[in-house]
């Protein structure tokens, strides 16, 4: 299996050069989009991948619809950590929402996540993070994310390759 993730500096993310304040990932999966969506929109399903290893994810709110509203708590060790934000559009093609981390509750970043059908039971993801500043996006980088994200997708990667994501996607839970 060919696994691609790639990031503009080795090792680190690309930081969307000196004008934007972007991070931006791209991997590809032994999954077709509507697999991909999926595991991004029902809630079932993505408290079991993302975030890095030893995490629990707990589900406050998910509304995965355009215009709808999400919380998670990720806990480990008795600590806890908020995120939370909006989905501004949700097609099986695309998703575009906004993330805060509730320890910088005036730090948001805009995501879209696009899947690009490669054919035979294969996508690949394209992640853009839009920071709201060039310090925030600094700082999420220090925080370890690159490392909840390769763990993460680490997770769903086994996932799908156990069978636990149906292709379906007759829209998003709630």
């Amino acid at each position: 299996m060919r696994r691609r993730h790639e990031r503009h500096h080795e090792g680190g993310s690309d930081r969307g050069g000196p004008t934007v304040p972007a991070i931006r990932i791209t991997r590809d999966f032994a999954a077709t989009p509507a697999q991909l969506f999926r595991a991004h929109t029902d809630p079932e399903l993505f408290v079991r991948w993302v975030g890095p290893d030893g995490m629990t994810t707990t589900v406050d709110r998910w509304d995965a619809s355009t215009g709808g509203s999400w919380r998670y708590v990720a806990a480990r060790d008795g600590v806890e950590f908020g995120f939370h934000g909006c989905f501004h559009e949700v097609r099986p093609d695309r998703i575009v929402q906004t993330f805060t981390w509730e320890g910088d509750p005036d730090g948001v970043a805009l995501g879209t996540l696009t899947f690009e059908d490669l054919g035979g039971g294969r996508t690949r993801l394209h992640t853009k993070s839009l920071c709201d500043s060039f310090e925030g996006r600094d700082a999420m980088l220090r925080s370890g994310m690159d490392v909840g994200v390769d763990q993460g997708y680490a997770k769903l990667d086994a996932l799908l390759a156990a069978g636990g994501i149906a292709a379906r996607t007759e829209g998003a839970h709630a």
